[in-house]
């Protein structure tokens, strides 16, 4: 198995769920598409969609829910 990333897109805030009272978008060990909504950043009140560019499986998340990342930054680990 090779291990990928799925990075940030623009800097913000990152959160795992789409409404606090709401499960996660996904959990490690769920099968991810390209395309796939795995999380939203949050800029200024907007909120983005952060889509998987790769296919495969979460492996692990690399920041905590409504943790502060950076463009670029690993979001996630990815195995095929």
């Amino acid at each position: 198995m090779s291990n990928q990333q799925i990075v940030s897109p623009l800097p913000g805030i990152f959160y795992r769920r789409p409404a606090p009272d709401q499960p996660p978008f996904k959990e490690v060990g769920d099968a991810v598409s390209v395309g796939n909504v795995i999380g939203l950043i949050e800029v200024m009140k907007s909120f983005h969609e952060v889509k998987s560019d790769k296919a495969g499986t979460i492996a692990q998340f690399l920041v905590d829910n409504e943790d502060a990342v950076m463009a670029g930054q690993p979001l996630v680990d990815l195995n095929d």
